[in-house]
């Protein structure tokens, strides 16, 4: 059984394809922060190693355990936020991380049936780390599964998107991740609608939300953080960019899901512009959100949603993060 939700658009792909022992050398996993990559790639390892294969994973053989546990010598994870002994945290996935995957893709399985490589952040990848991986990619070694997984596909080469098949992984609905919440992990009504509408549709970051209340209390700090950045003079809004530069050569991946809060946020505002209140997922912050509106116009708010995808085209590049962040605040219109 397939451990992702939501997302039977992919498992009506794969399923055949498995069945038929037709899967693809490489695929590319595309979309949100925590709207389940991961969990689907790692339940594509299990599926090429599962012992009752072929087809979904069963998650309950030693083969899938392994995976589950991560004590699988033939499933590698690479990420961009894994600390080095000594060193300070990775924001680039180098030519030497691409070098030892590949070493190992050139050798036989060791204890499964299949060598599954997984790019956790594969548009963090250096120039010479894409070209190294293009070349595998060209020439797929047998038993060897290639999973990439990132935010925003078009950070990638053309030519890796090229040799990859395309798993775009879509939002949920959010009447499913409330009763996924409620039904399934004893959530109560209220609270599990609260979190599938703040979730944007990514089950993980809800289930998480969930499990972890601290998640909700960091959110609502964040969000009066905004507030105030959008209410406060220069100086202040370009030391709220130093920081968030600072944090990001620490933890790209919560930086980056941070300016997707700015951007829920800003769409808050361009629904109230636009006289659809009850569609505004941050309901909490209402009044707020109100006032900044009142004094904002319509053309405003939408381009600096636009500078919003810009400053996170430019993060996924490998911009310089400071100068990106900067030229966002300078941007902002927000006069109160």
């Amino acid at each position: 059984m397939w451990s992702v939700e939501g997302q039977e658009h992919i498992l009506a792909q794969l399923d055949p394809s498995l069945q038929q022992g037709r899967l693809a050398h490489a695929y590319l996993l595309t979309g949100p922060p925590r709207i389940g990559k991961l969990t689907l790639a790692m339940d594509l390892a299990r599926a090429v190693n599962c012992l009752n294969a072929p087809g979904a994973p069963c998650q309950e053989c030693d083969q899938c355990r392994r995976i589950r546990d991560g004590l699988h010598a033939d499933v590698r994870v690479i990420r961009v936020t894994q600390r080095e002994a000594g060193g300070p945290t990775r924001t680039v996935i180098g030519i030497g991380d691409v070098r030892e995957a590949l070493r190992q893709t050139s050798l036989k399985p060791f204890e499964g049936a299949s060598i599954v490589i997984v790019f956790d952040g594969a548009e963090s990848m250096s120039e010479e780390a894409a070209n190294a991986l293009l070349k595998a990619l060209e020439e797929p070694p047998p038993e060897v599964l290639f999973l990439l997984l990132t935010t925003d596909s078009g950070a990638l080469l053309s030519t890796i998107r090229s040799r990859c098949r395309l798993l775009e992984m879509k939002p949920v609905a959010r009447e499913r991740i409330a009763a996924r919440l409620s039904e399934g992990s004893g959530a109560d009504v209220e609270l599990a609608e609260r979190l599938a509408r703040l979730s944007r549709g990514c089950m993980g970051w809800a289930v998480n939300a969930w499990n972890n209340p601290e998640v909700l209390e960091q959110r609502e700090a964040d969000l009066q953080q905004i507030y105030e950045v959008c209410r406060a003079g220069l100086v202040q809004r370009f030391n709220y960019a130093n920081e968030l530069a600072g944090r990001f050569s620490r933890d790209r991946d919560g930086v980056k899901e941070l300016l997707f809060l700015w951007l829920q946020w800003w769409r808050d505002l361009a629904l109230i512009k636009e006289g659809c209140e009850q569609f505004v997922a941050n309901r909490e912050c209402l009044s707020q959100l109100r006032l900044l509106a009142s004094g904002l116009a319509s053309a405003e708010v939408v381009g600096f949603l636009k500078g919003l995808h810009r400053t996170l085209e430019a993060l996924d590049s490998n911009g310089n993060p400071r100068v990106a962040l900067e030229v966002l605040m300078l941007d902002l219109p927000v006069k109160v």
